[in-house]
């Protein structure tokens, strides 16, 4: 799912998490889908619903570090989605507090299912 956007209230002073910013998030999930291809089913493959949906939620919670989130992110979707053997996450603040002119503070984030290696 490419550049999701939120609005949340992450980062480390306090006006940050009070009035919020925006957020931008991509995240890359490494699945087998080779029943999928073969079946045209939905039923047999991921449900991008439910991967926004946790992604979703994770960014509702109030972090001080990027860091922190894409971590949740990550940990989040591999306890829902078990068959996710690998993610990668980009997240990136787009006009963090530092005053420079930037498209934004990006963290990126690779995780492997270590229950499906």
């Amino acid at each position: 799912m490419r550049n999701l956007r939120f609005h949340a209230r992450h980062g480390v002073m306090p006006q940050e998490r009070l009035t919020g910013g925006d957020f931008v998030v991509t995240v890359r999930v490494g699945y087998d889908i080779t029943k999928a291809m073969r079946t045209d089913e939905v039923g047999d493959t991921l449900n991008y619903a439910v991967l926004y949906e946790i992604v979703k939620g994770e960014m509702m919670q109030p972090s001080c570090l990027l860091e922190h989130v894409a971590g949740r992110i990550g940990e989040s979707i591999f306890r829902q989605l078990p068959e996710v053997t690998s993610v990668d996450i980009e997240l990136s603040k787009v006009n963090p507090p530092m005053g420079a002119d930037c498209d934004g503070a990006v963290i990126e984030l690779h995780l492997t299912n270590e229950k499906t290696v």
